[in-house]
């Protein structure tokens, strides 16, 4: 058996190897009291004195690397920072590697690193160390590590769910997935999507400051929303409840979706945060996070039960199980 690109799309077969061989094969050890290895969240935590580090690290090999909304440099920093957000943390510093293929052009690098620069100073978190390589790479890979600091004890972790809490999607899903294929297949598709591509921590933290309860929080990424609500689902012993007329969704992904025959709920996404919030605070949660510009499709979609352990969507038809998918339908998107 060889590794596939599905092995590294967000699914069930990237659970599976990293569970199997990839864990399989080292000592599952963590820092005391911190978030360790074993727990796959969305980082790990070191406690230090009356303070949690939260250390993350994110690798990027996205095809085309420039695209509607964003590129390679933008994504890499954002995957980074919003790794951190997700667990509470407020990022503080960013590390950079770059892995570059002989012959890359020096102008596109170039770009790249204005980008890198750009988005750095619109989350405010400065990159403090870095390497660079040049490789027989088919294309630039960057990997970014961050560290981040919250109070101990108040880390969000993705197992955090509690029964009753509301599921909050802070807007649209699927566009960053859809705006990929289309650059990368050239459909004959006229359309304006753009990747969604952000740094959500001055979002994240504009909901923790008002003093909403979230107690459990991810970025959809590879595999998207369905991926998403099933870790959070696998690791708490509860179930979702969600309604299909309450994601939001663009009528441009909706189409395409349709026609491609691709479930947007699987789709990557890289500018948005699924929160499980306390019931009394959803309201307030949709209110701060719709005042805010990456916030305002925000939706409450569902909510958290504990007679069953799945993720059950109610459409028009009738109930349907949204299952892990076994890897995001289009490979290489961040």
């Amino acid at each position: 058996m060889k590794i596939t690109r599905m092995h590294g799309a967000g699914g069930k077969l990237m659970q599976e190897l990293i569970e199997k061989v990839i864990l399989g094969n080292l000592e599952l050890t963590s820092v005391e009291g911190g978030v360790g290895l074993r727990e796959l969240d969305d980082g790990g935590t070191v406690p230090l004195g009356d303070r949690e580090i939260i250390f993350t690290i994110d690798g990027h090999t996205v095809k085309p690397i420039f695209f509607p909304g964003g590129d390679i440099g933008k994504l890499a920093v954002c995957g980074a920072v919003n790794d951190i957000a997700v667990m509470g943390g407020e990022p503080v510093a960013l590390s950079l590697s770059l892995i570059i293929p002989e012959g890359f052009p020096i102008d596109k690098l170039d770009r790249i690193m204005k980008s890198i620069n750009e988005t750095s100073k619109e989350a405010g978190v400065p990159i403090i160390t870095g390497d660079t390589k040049v490789s027989n790479v088919d294309d630039i890979v960057i990997t970014t590590a961050g560290i981040g600091i919250t109070e101990r004890g108040k880390v969000i972790r993705d197992s955090g769910m509690k029964e009753r809490d509301v599921i909050i999607v802070s807007g649209n899903i699927g566009e960053h997935g859809m705006t990929i294929l289309l650059a990368r297949e050239n459909f004959d598709f006229k359309s304006n999507l753009k990747s969604d591509v952000a740094p959500l921590n001055k979002l994240i933290k504009k909901v923790l400051d008002s003093g909403v309860e979230v107690h459990a929080m991810k970025d959809p990424t590879r595999g998207g929303l369905a991926s998403a609500l099933n870790e959070m689902v696998e690791k708490s012993g509860l179930g979702i409840n969600i309604y299909e007329e309450k994601i939001p969704i663009s009528e441009e992904v909706q189409s395409l979706s349709e026609a491609l025959g691709i479930d947007p709920l699987t789709v990557a996404n890289e500018g948005k945060v699924v929160m499980a919030v306390k019931k009394e605070d959803g309201e307030k949660a949709l209110e701060v996070l719709r005042s805010h510009p990456l916030g305002r499709n925000a939706q409450i979609i569902g909510e958290v039960v504990s007679d069953h352990k799945m993720v059950v969507m109610e459409t028009l038809v009738g109930r349907r199980i949204i299952d892990t998918p076994m890897g995001d339908p289009i490979p290489r998107v961040c």
